[in-house]
């Protein structure tokens, strides 16, 4: 059996580099423009160039995004956009479009073409179809099963790679294909500005009875009715590998340096354990499971694939993530004032914390001093992005993750 690349999403070069330490194959980033994420922070050129530089040390590919939908004025803007990138040099395209396809294989033919699951890749024809223009690869629909997508691979040429979503959130709309969005704010999610409208509470209005407001009521359980629970694959690994997909890809191209951390290490050890052999992945299920419901939690679900979904893969009550853990910061350099930390939320002097390392270890310290970038002694780091020097009591290595475990806390994500 072939090993799956692990492909793991990054919003900005700081996560990039989390991402590619902690065990990513490969990692997709958006550019500022054209793809499917205009709300976060995505890479200028000068940090996809560094990001790159930095995964291919590492031996890790990067993909690039230019998923959107099209109009006429974007174009001229696609086709600047990609002989800017043909300098960049990514792994990979991720494209949907296929006027953006065709500018792509002018432009930069040298690049390899991924084609988005925004394109609807639901039958192997539609694969075939793809795989004589050119593409290397294509994203499955989220709407296939793990049957439909092992006849796929049986019918298609060897060297046409299958990538499959296995982790992350579920968008409510046919292959993301959604108005909802375009429709309440004018923001399209088709264009990368999607504002989630799917997770807003809802109701009813009778016609003759203008503002009054009737519940949407599912099981008398509250009223967010497209509210998908999360994807999460990690107990079912084996049948993704039997189904012959190629890449497994996580969702997540807004989340956190820690989530992303979190996700990469769990996945990037439940695939390595299982090539190894049945039995110890078996054995490690429980810390997979612990590790990723103690990142951020909205329920799980299997999706579409052991079948079609039902009324128990919808969260009723409410649209937040519970997080069993805050993010404190990234350890970077060391020298006489400590480890070096920009910090991302308030921790103080005498706290325990844990150190989350790529190798699968937690570590729970004390936090012996704090210093700002002068080498004064503080008591907290209450300001977030703040330059910051710590000791731990215990060596620290560049890119182990700070956290804190937290009680009952909920938090948007």
């Amino acid at each position: 059996m072939k090993k799956p690349e692990l492909l793991v999403p990054a919003s900005s070069l700081e996560v990039l580099k989390i991402a590619v330490i902690f065990g990513a194959d490969a990692v997709y980033i958006g550019g500022e423009s054209f793809g499917l994420r205009a709300k976060a922070k995505n890479f200028s050129m000068d940090d996809m160039r560094e990001g790159i530089r930095f995964a291919h040390g590492h031996g890790v590919k990067v993909y690039v995004t230019a998923n959107i939908l099209a109009h006429n004025g974007d174009l001229d803007g696609v086709r600047h956009y990609f002989s800017e990138l043909k300098e960049v040099k990514p792994d990979a395209l991720i494209i949907s479009d296929p006027g953006v396809f065709a500018i792509a294989k002018e432009v930069c033919p040298e690049l390899e073409v991924h084609i988005s699951t925004q394109a609807n890749n639901t039958n192997y024809g539609t694969f075939r179809f793809w795989h004589k223009l050119g593409a290397k690869r294509v994203v499955s629909a989220r709407e296939l099963s793990l049957a439909e997508i092992a006849t796929i691979r049986e019918n298609i040429p060897e060297d046409l790679e299958i990538e499959t979503f296995i982790h992350g959130a579920m968008c409510i709309s046919y292959s993301g294909r959604c108005l909802l969005s375009n429709y309440f704010t004018g923001r399209d999610a088709n264009r990368g500005a999607c504002t989630h409208p799917c997770r807003w509470k809802y109701a009813v209005m009778e016609e003759s009875r203008p503002g009054e407001y009737l519940p949407v009521y599912e099981n008398e359980r509250g009223t967010y009715i497209f509210n998908s629970k999360d994807l999460c694959m990690i107990e079912h690994i084996p049948q993704l590998v039997q189904a012959g997909i190629d890449s497994f890809k996580i969702e997540g191209r807004m989340k956190t340096a820690l989530y992303v951390a979190t996700v990469a290490r769990t996945y990037r050890r439940a695939i390595d354990d299982y090539f190894v052999s049945r039995e110890l992945y078996e054995k490690h299920m429980p810390w997979y499971l612990g590790q990723i419901v103690g990142c951020t939690y909205r329920q799980f679900t299997t999706g579409f694939f052991f079948g079609k979904p039902d009324e128990n893969t919808q969260i009723y009550d409410n649209n937040t993530y519970v997080k069993d853990y805050t993010y404190l910061g990234i350890v970077g350099e060391h020298n006489d004032k400590g480890y070096r930390i920009e910090q991302r939320n308030k921790f103080s002097v005498g706290e325990e914390i844990e150190v989350m390392k790529p190798n699968g270890e937690n570590l729970a310290v004390v936090v012996k001093s704090i210093r700002d970038a002068e080498g004064n002694e503080v008591e907290s780091a209450p300001h977030p992005k703040q330059v910051l020097y710590i000791d731990v009591g215990q060596p620290l290595t560049t890119f182990d993750i700070l956290r804190r475990q937290e009680k009952e806390e909920q938090a948007d994500e």
